[in-house]
């Protein structure tokens, strides 16, 4: 498997520097400053490849292997084969990045909001901090802040009455930054910052759409997307919905495991892929991560591994270390080193550490950080997938 590292461009206060000497030896980046709907151009896909792989003299090599993400406009998700001017963005943007050497995209398909927290800086008992998922905050702001109309159905009286305790506790500030986190974005978010008027507006244009139609847009979008792919020898990888459930009363559609094998059995081209990302699918306690990796293995182009810990009330987690969460992490990576095992180099599985704590340095106020992709936090991370990957190697014959 080969060890990556998600870069955000020049700007991300973790250097190429850092990442070298992580280990790491692949990137995992993206056109951020290219807006969703945008067609991306062979020059800046080149620019960006050339900022990650003309090597400074003496230094280590590193290679841009995997984009994450293109992101997929809003009216595809709502419209599917109707958006025809998105689609064909999008497809140009597959082709300038196959002509630029970038043989593997990850891509999600979620509604109006992409990953989501309510904390980007949980405390944890050894004063690092992490990212966490409140599910009576996020009822709070739905129901008490953002005001979404027929928010109320989504929640029974209990859940409604913690939300109401949850939002009276906040003050201005608490307001702001929940606001900010759910609505603006977080780091390598593939959707639009907006404010609480925009937001709602944007959520109305789902009505009618349910899971079977989004279900349906997706399978539409991948008829229109995946020939060009295999024509150019490139896999695209659905990441899966993070948290994986319905949010806001929009459906999700890549949470479980007969989510994908619908997919795949709707558009069997093998250009059709998964982004396993345990993180995410493992906040369900009905998803079977190793039965999972070993059912779709062929099909895993592209993984995140991290881990995430469920809380008492079932839908509250937050990230926790990358072998201490939810997830049989060893059990996971065996399925993903036998299948990698028989793959040719050239197709080896690209992994990355994800959502590290914030710990050491990076708790400094004066160091600026991208909450989730700490240097030292996913430097800790991939330090232990990679004792994984070297104690399962050595119990193969490998090692």
């Amino acid at each position: 498997m080969r060890e990556a590292w998600r870069w955000f461009g020049p700007n991300d206060p973790v250097t190429l520097d850092a990442v070298r000497q992580a280990g790491a030896t692949d990137i995992v980046s993206a056109l951020h400053h290219v807006p969703p709907g945008e067609a991306w151009s062979l020059n800046d896909v080149e620019r960006h490849r050339d900022l990650i792989e003309i090597t400074p003299p003496g230094r280590s090599p590193l290679r841009w292997s995997v984009i994450e993400s293109i992101p997929v406009a809003d009216d595809i998700k709502r419209h599917g084969a109707g958006a025809k001017q998105s689609i064909a963005a999008w497809i140009a943007s597959l082709e300038a990045a196959a002509q630029g050497g970038l043989k593997i995209i990850c891509y999600n398909f979620m509604p109006v909001v992409d990953w989501t927290r309510t904390d980007l800086d949980w405390p944890l008992p050894t004063g690092a901090t992490a990212l966490r998922f409140d599910q009576d905050a996020f009822a709070a702001f739905d129901l008490y802040i953002l005001k979404r109309p027929g928010a109320h159905s989504s929640y029974d009286q209990e859940a409604q009455a913690r939300a109401k305790m949850a939002a009276d506790a906040l003050d201005d500030a608490a307001v702001e930054r929940l606001t900010k986190t759910i609505a603006a974005g977080l780091p390598g978010s593939t959707t639009d910052a907006l404010g609480l008027g925009a937001f709602r507006d944007r959520l109305s244009a789902y009505e009618g759409i349910d899971a079977a139609k989004l279900r349906q847009h997706l399978i539409e979008f991948l008829e229109q997307v995946t020939p060009v792919a295999e024509r150019l020898s490139v896999k695209l990888t659905l990441h899966p919905d993070d948290p994986p459930r319905p949010l806001f009363g929009l459906p999700r559609v890549a949470s479980t495991e007969e989510d994908y094998a619908a997919l795949f059995a709707a558009v069997p081209s093998e250009a059709n892929g998964m982004c396993f990302c345990t993180g995410s699918l493992g906040v369900r306690a009905d998803n079977d991560l190793p039965a999972m990796a070993r059912r779709f293995a062929s099909r895993i182009y592209f993984a995140h591994l991290r881990a995430t810990r469920r809380e008492p009330d079932g839908l509250s987690f937050y990230e926790a270390d990358h072998l201490e969460g939810d997830v049989d992490m060893v059990a996971v990576m065996d399925a993903l080193l036998k299948e990698d095992h028989q793959r040719t180099d050239g197709e080896k599985i690209p992994f990355r550490p994800d959502h590290g704590h914030r710990m050491l340095d990076d708790l400094s106020s004066s160091r600026r950080v991208n909450p989730g992709y700490t240097a030292i936090g996913r430097l800790k991370g991939l330090a232990e997938l990679r004792g994984v990957i070297k104690a399962l190697d050595y119990q193969y014959g490998l090692g």
